[in-house]
C-alpha cells in the first residue's frame, strides 16, 4: 500500500495563508475576526479588555499596538489555514473549540495567551489530517 504525501498541500496552504496575513492591512485583519469571530473573543485574543476597540480598528479609525497586531496577524493566518482545508465554519468551530493538542484550550484563547506558535503546530497536523482522510481510496501511478 503506497502513501501519499499532504506535506506540500499544507506548505502551499500555510503559505498562501501567511500571504493573506502579512498582505492584508490591519484594519481588514480586524473586520474579518470581528466578523467571523465577534468581538469580544476578538479583543480576548488581542489582549485588550474594551471589545469596542475592535470596532474602531475595524473601520481604520484607530490602529492596535504592535503586540495587539501581532496577535490579530497570527490569528488570522491560523484561521485562513483551517478554511483552506475545509470552510469558514469549520475554520471558526476550530478556533474557539476545545483542541487535544492544545491541552484541551481553544486555539483562540491560546494565541491569546501567547501560544500561536503551538497553536499554529496544531493547526498544521489538523490540516495534514484532513488532507489525508480526503485523499482517493486509489493510488495513481504505481
Amino acid at each position: 500500500m503506497s502513501t501519499i504525501d499532504t506535506k506540500p498541500r499544507t506548505t502551499a496552504a500555510a503559505t498562501a495563508a501567511h500571504s493573506v496575513a502579512v498582505g492584508t492591512p490591519i484594519a481588514d485583519i480586524a473586520r474579518f475576526l470581528q466578523a467571523n469571530l465577534g468581538q469580544r473573543l476578538t479583543a480576548r485574543m488581542a489582549g485588550i479588555n474594551d471589545a469596542k476597540q475592535v470596532g474602531r480598528w475595524a473601520a481604520g479609525t484607530s490602529r492596535p499596538r504592535p503586540e495587539a497586531e501581532a496577535r490579530l496577524i497570527d490569528a488570522i493566518q491560523i484561521f485562513h489555514l483551517i478554511q483552506a482545508a475545509e470552510s469558514v465554519y469549520t475554520a471558526r468551530a476550530w478556533m474557539i473549540g476545545m483542541n487535544p493538542q492544545l491541552e484541551d484550550m481553544a486555539p483562540a484563547l491560546c494565541i491569546a495567551d501567547d501560544r500561536a506558535r503551538e497553536v499554529m503546530v496544531a493547526a498544521r497536523a489538523y490540516v495534514e489530517a484532513t488532507d489525508s482522510t480526503q485523499l482517493p481510496s486509489s493510488s495513481a501511478g504505481s
